[in-house]
C-alpha cells in the first residue's frame, strides 16, 4: 500500500532554524519534517500575542522560546492528523502530541509500519485495537442504556474505551450490555457527573431577558451576521436580549444529541475575527483542528481565560437532560457561567464550551462542541478577519 511520509516531530527540529528564519533560509538538505516546523514556526512569528505567550508560559510551565516550540509541534500535528489515517488506512489506531509536546506518536496495529515510521523520524505505538475498532465501540455503545454512567471516550495512548461511571458494576454492566471485549474497556469512577455549564462566556449575552450564555465565534450565513453558541443556552426562537453581545435571536440550535446554537444579529452588526482573553485579544485565522494533546484555551465570563490540553476526541457525555454526542475532552477548567464560550489552539477556532466537572479553584474536566460540524451543517462561514 501506498503511504504519504508519516512523519514525528520533536521540539529540537521546531525550533532548530530559528535564527535562519532571521537571517536566511533553511539549508536545501533539511529534513522534510524540519521543513515543516520551520514553516509552522514562521507563520507563528509575529502572529501570537504576548497575553497568548504568558498564559502557555504559566498554564505549562515554560519559558517564551519553550511556547514557541510547543505551538510548532502543535501546529505540525494539526496537519498530520488530516494526513496519517488515510495514509495508515486500516491499521491507523490514533496520533496525539506527547506529554512534553516534544513528539507527536503514531499508533498502529502493524509493526510493518514501524520501520517505515521510525525511518521518517516518527514515534511508532504498536497496539492492539485499531481507530475503527474503537470508534465502532463507542457508537454501540450509545445505543444501550445504562445507569449512572456519565460518559465514555477513546484514550489514544492507552488504546482502550474509558466508560465514566458512579461505580465500576455500572461501567462493567454498560460494557457488557453492548457486548464490548473486556480488554478494549477501561473503568473510571473517579468522574464527577458532569452537567452543563450555565450560562455565560466569552463575551456575556442574556437569553430572553434571564439567563446568561457566552459567544464563541461569529459566523455569517451568506452575507447574514451572527454567532456560535452552545445549544443548551437557548432553543431556537429564544431572544438575545442584553449584555456585551448584540442583540439577535436563536436560528438553529440543538441539544442534546449535539450541544451547538447559531444566533443571528442585526444586519448592522460588526463581526470580529478576535476571543476575549480578559487581558487581551486571541485572532481567529481558521477552525483547524488541534491533535489530541494540543494546548487549548477557552474563554468564558464566569472564571475569565484558562489554558490546558485536549484529551480525547468524541466523547460521549450523558447529562441529566441527555447524550451529548462527539464532544472533546479537555483538561481546561470551567465553571456554570461559562457556557457557550470559545475553544481556540493557537489561532484555530476548535469549539464551543458544553459542560464538564470540577471548578477552577481545583481543577475539572470540561467538554466542548467542535465547530466544524456546526459551520457544515448550518452553512455558515466562519469570521477569520
Amino acid at each position: 500500500m501506498k503511504r504519504q511520509r508519516v512523519l514525528a516531530v520533536t521540539a529540537a527540529s521546531a525550533i532548530a532554524t530559528a535564527t535562519a528564519l532571521t537571517f536566511g533560509s533553511a539549508p536545501a538538505s533539511a529534513d522534510p519534517l524540519e521543513l515543516k516546523a520551520d514553516e509552522a514556526r514562521a507563520d507563528l512569528l509575529g502572529n501570537v500575542s504576548a497575553g497568548m505567550v504568558n498564559e502557555m508560559s504559566e498554564t505549562f510551565d515554560l519559558t517564551a522560546s519553550e511556547v514557541y516550540e510547543r505551538l510548532a509541534v502543535e501546529s505540525v500535528a494539526s496537519d498530520l492528523l488530516e494526513q496519517v489515517p488515510e495514509s495508515l488506512d486500516e491499521t491507523y489506531a490514533g496520533l496525539w502530541v506527547s506529554d512534553d509536546a516534544d513528539e507527536i506518536m503514531v499508533a498502529t496495529t502493524s509493526k510493518a509500519d514501524t520501520d517505515e515510521l521510525a525511518a521518517e523520524g516518527a514515534t511508532p505505538v504498536v497496539v492492539d485495537h485499531d481507530m475503527a475498532d474503537l470508534e465502532a465501540a463507542i457508537d454501540v455503545l450509545d445505543k444501550v442504556a445504562g445507569d449512572d454512567v456519565y460518559g465514555y471516550y477513546v484514550d489514544l495512548p492507552a488504546n482502550t474505551v474509558v466508560i465514566e461511571a458512579a461505580d465500576a458494576d455500572s461501567a462493567t454492566d454498560l460494557a457488557e450490555a453492548a457486548g464490548i471485549d473486556a480488554d478494549m474497556v477501561t473503568v473510571d469512577t473517579t468522574t464527577e457527573a458532569p452537567e452543563p455549564y450555565y450560562v455565560r462566556g466569552g463575551d456575556a449575552y442574556y437569553i430572553n431577558n434571564s439567563g446568561r450564555c457566552s459567544v464563541g465565534f461569529a459566523a455569517r450565513r451568506g452575507s447574514t451576521p451572527g454567532f456560535l453558541t452552545a445549544g443548551h443556552c437557548g432553543s431556537t426562537g429564544a431572544r438575545v436580549t442584553g449584555g456585551s453581545a448584540a442583540p439577535g435571536t436563536f436560528r438553529n440550535s440543538v441539544f442534546p444529541g449535539n450541544d451547538a446554537a447559531w444566533v443571528e444579529v442585526g444586519s448592522g452588526e460588526t463581526l470580529y475575527n478576535i476571543v476575549n482573553m480578559y487581558s487581551g485579544s486571541r485572532y481567529v485565522y481558521n477552525s483547524n483542528r488541534a491533535a489530541v494533546g494540543s494546548s487549548v484555551c477557552r474563554s468564558g465570563s464566569t472564571t475569565g481565560w484558562h489554558c490546558g490540553t485536549i484529551q480525547a476526541f468524541n466523547q460521549t457525555v450523558r447529562y441529566s437532560q441527555g447524550s451529548v454526542y462527539g464532544l472533546t475532552r479537555t483538561s481546561v477548567c470551567a465553571e456554570p457561567g461559562d457556557s457557550g464560550g470559545s475553544f481556540i489552539s493557537g489561532n484555530s477556532a476548535q469549539g464551543m464550551t458544553s459542560g464538564g466537572s470540577g471548578n477552577c479553584s481545583w481543577g475539572g474536566t470540561t467538554y466542548f462542541q467542535p465547530i466544524n460540524p456546526a459551520l457544515n451543517a448550518w452553512n455558515l462561514t466562519l469570521v477569520t478577519s
